[in-house]
């Protein structure tokens, strides 16, 4: 079924896109929330995900297994990339003359109130692994895939999966602990971040 997926896929079907859709969309939503941490940016993601899956569709093998790892990977050089331009606009923005700001401390205390204070250990130890090692964290970890598929996914060996995966562990054991000492995170710190369930697909 995959195989035959791939080639309506492939030869452009609608309605095989419509079953990737249906198949793949919340997978590939939740993997953008990990990488980014930001639920409107993830959205964006998924709709640019699939509207490059289309522009890509011709590059596809027409013999394969699941077009998860394929679409993973699109979805994680699209938010390489909605990054970059994120940083840009940044930077524009903050060569502009504004005027000196009255503090406003209402996001500061809707955070401290947020309810998902139980992520709060491992999206603070988040930011300081590295970027690829956040991708390989968020492709086998979260999103389930094995090293071979997450290696697709990323275009590396399968032996860089696996040392990225190590050292990400290990950062983020190293860094999430003193937050987890302090009360502020329970449970496995590798499995908190699971912002809706994708099932096994």
């Amino acid at each position: 079924m995959d195989t035959n997926l791939r080639k309506r896929v492939r030869a452009g079907d609608h309605d095989a896109f419509g079953e990737l859709f249906d198949a793949c969309a919340r997978s590939v939503y939740n993997h953008a929330y990990r990488l980014t941490g930001d639920w409107s940016t993830a959205e964006d993601v998924v709709s640019l995900t699939f509207l490059e899956a289309w522009r890509l569709r011709k590059r596809l093998d027409e013999e394969g297994g699941s077009l998860r790892p394929w679409l993973l990977g699109i979805a994680t050089n699209v938010t390489r990339n909605t990054r970059r331009a994120a940083r840009r606009h940044a930077a524009a923005v903050a060569r502009l003359p504004r005027e000196e700001p009255v503090r406003d401390f209402a996001d500061e205390v809707s955070a401290r109130l947020d309810d998902s204070a139980q992520l709060a250990g491992v999206r603070a130890a988040l930011p300081r692994l590295r970027r690829a090692e956040r991708e390989v964290l968020a492709l086998c970890v979260w999103s389930g895939l094995d090293y071979a598929a997450a290696a697709q996914a990323l275009g590396v060996p399968v032996g860089t999966v696996r040392s990225r995966l190590s050292r990400a562990r290990k950062k983020l054991a190293k860094y999430a602990e003193p937050l987890q000492r302090g009360g502020q995170m329970r449970g496995d710190r590798t499995t908190a971040v699971r912002p809706i369930s994708e099932g096994h697909r």
